[in-house]
């Protein structure tokens, strides 16, 4: 009778690398058969739904692979889902046409604004302005008579 030999390795109770299960294998013997960890697909940084056309991989591996298979070739392909994408897209444009109509309602209303006519604001007298006065009166009098060179007796 021959002895199946197997592969001793570390056991760690509960650890995620430490999963196995029992397999035959030819000669009847049972051993355990080590299970790697399950291959995931990358997911959508918005919504975190899976990203189609990209490969299930483990880290490890999805560090080998060539840049053609890890990304879709699209602006933030391999990163954003086509949808989140879409609705980033429109939300910016919306968001500059706001800008853009909001220029042109403020430019709007300086052109159609009226201009309203300044009212003479009633000033208090100051120390100059009554010196103004006393200079308009001596304005008003009668302008005196020119000299001739003649004196009266």
């Amino acid at each position: 009778m021959h002895q199946c030999d197997q592969l001793l390795m570390l056991v760690m109770l509960g650890a995620a690398f430490d999963r196995r299960r029992i397999v035959r294998i030819s000669g009847g013997c049972l051993v355990y058969q080590y299970v790697k960890k399950n291959k995931t697909v990358p997911k959508c940084g918005q919504c975190k739904e899976k990203l189609k056309s990209i490969r299930p991989t483990r880290p490890c591996e999805r560090s080998r692979l060539s840049k053609r298979q890890k990304t879709v070739a699209r602006t933030y392909g391999g990163v954003l889902r086509h949808g989140c994408l879409r609705e980033r897209i429109v939300r910016a444009f919306v968001i500059e046409e706001q800008k853009i109509v909001k220029a042109l309602k403020s430019q709007r209303e300086i052109m159609v604004k009226p201009v309203k006519p300044v009212k003479a604001a009633e000033k208090k007298p100051s120390k100059t302005a009554g010196a103004a006065k006393t200079a308009s009166k001596s304005a008003t009098k009668k302008p005196a008579q020119k000299s001739t060179g003649k004196t009266k007796k």
